[in-house]
């Protein structure tokens, strides 16, 4: 497993007809932010935004503190959904539904924490930053939450400009469909 570096571009989702199969995957590999959700004991589903590092198997890995919510969830439940953001305005998003595991290796959560690290400075982080990397992992016991996706959902930009727009607002439903679909002939 690779990780992927951080996109210099993302990609911009089409606006006059749903995502391909392969556009969505896409859309996962070039984003870095989403909203994690998971099941709750008694209460709605939780959700938290959260930055994410695609790899080249396809996992999307999560650091997070072994003692918070997101890692005993997944510990009980491993479904959870991962709604990618785009980060400009009309945002698009992309729901991905994935089975989940907590992966303890030191050695990758400290190659996630780097790479989160890199996606929220927008700039590399050298090797002189690993020895504080990892006394903060440990210091904060960190796990990797490691998402294998099984299906996603789109959801493409719709934006009223102003009220005499002379384009009309279309709309169209969309649907679930698995991760590994080919796109269509």
């Amino acid at each position: 497993m690779i990780i992927l570096p951080h996109a210099e571009t993302p990609f911009v989702p089409p606006v006059d007809r749903d995502m391909l199969p392969s556009e969505r995957r896409e859309f996962v590999r070039t984003h870095r932010t989403c909203v994690f959700g998971y099941g709750r004991h008694r209460d709605g589903p939780a959700m938290s935004v959260v930055y994410y590092v695609p790899t080249d198997s396809d996992e999307l890995l999560v650091s997070t503190m072994a003692g918070r919510s997101k890692a005993a969830a997944v510990a009980r439940n491993p479904k959870i959904s991962l709604c990618v953001l785009d980060e400009r305005w009309p945002t698009a998003y992309l729901q991905v539904y994935a089975n989940a595991t907590v992966d303890r290796d030191p050695e990758l959560v400290i190659d996630v924490m780097v790479a989160v690290g890199e996606r929220m400075s927008g700039q590399p982080i050298g090797e002189e930053a690993r020895p504080f990397v990892r006394a903060m992992a440990e210091e904060e016991e960190r796990v990797v939450i490691r998402c294998r996706p099984y299906s996603t959902f789109a959801q493409p930009p719709r934006h009223l400009h102003h009220n005499d727009q002379k384009e009309p607002l279309t709309h169209w439903t969309s649907g679930s469909i698995p991760w590994d679909s080919p796109d269509p002939s």
